[in-house]
């Protein structure tokens, strides 16, 4: 186990030999990402124990009020007949949510790496392929990439394959940017709070000037946009995106 020390964060890969599957690398990304499905399925668990009918727990209205959401969110954008999605895009979701703000305890998110959106993206795209052939057939399907003329098919392609790029980059961009505009700031609060303490003559100024005073209070305050309301948002643009391109493929 090779430990990289980069700032305050480890990065680390486990090699593990597979006689079949080769040697195979454990990253940060995928130990956080089990983490993450690890609390959400607690937090499922948690809020679906002991269901009533009647005179219901605190928990369990707010495990009504999620579920009722999902359902005015995925009906109300796409219609009944795609009740059958309700599942995956709640998942989808609270993965994007949980992934995005799992840095405020310490973690790398998931979602500050690529790999991780284009999992999610790849899987969209082959959701909305599906649903074009269900609606067209292949032949239709096919067809459409011949549409308004024949020389517009190249074209038409690279258009196709663009959308689960741009959802991954989107994501990504967004979220990699916010951890490192942290980063940053934490560095450069640092830097001053050193130059700033400094000035305190003797060894009283020696010993403070080793403490990053000023990164206690500032950057949290700068976390409730870009962790709280940056991830959040990604995460509803993320699903929003999606079911509108699925519902879309439906029409067309």
């Amino acid at each position: 186990m090779d430990l990289d020390i980069s700032g305050a964060r480890v990065f680390f890969e486990i090699p593990i030999d597979f006689p079949v599957l080769g040697r195979i690398q454990i990253s940060e990304t995928i130990v956080v990402s089990w983490i993450v499905m690890l609390l959400i399925t607690g937090l499922c668990i948690f809020l679906t124990r002991n269901l009533k009918e009647e005179n219901i727990s605190k928990r369990q209205a707010v495990a009504e009020l999620i579920v009722e959401t999902a359902n005015k969110f995925v009906v109300g954008n796409m219609g009944e007949k795609f009740r059958y999605l309700i599942p995956f895009v709640s998942a989808l979701f609270a993965t994007s949510v949980v992934s995005n703000l799992i840095s405020l305890i310490g973690l790398r998110s998931p979602t500050a790496d690529l790999s991780t959106e284009a999992a999610w993206a790849v899987v969209v795209f082959i959701m909305i392929t599906s649903q074009k052939i269900k609606t067209n057939g292949v032949g239709g399907y096919l067809k459409g990439f011949t549409t308004p003329i024949a020389i517009m098919t190249p074209f038409n392609i690279l258009s196709e394959l663009a959308t689960p790029i741009s959802m991954a980059c989107r994501h990504f961009g967004n979220i990699l940017s916010g951890v490192v505009i942290n980063a940053l700031i934490y560095g450069a609060l640092a830097v001053a709070s050193s130059a700033l303490l400094r000035l305190i003559p003797g060894a009283v100024g020696a010993v403070l000037s080793q403490i990053p005073i000023l990164d206690v209070g500032v950057p949290a305050i700068l976390s409730v946009y870009f962790d709280w309301f940056s991830g959040v948002m990604q995460a509803f643009i993320f699903c929003m995106l999606t079911v509108m391109y699925i519902a879309n493929a439906a029409e067309e």
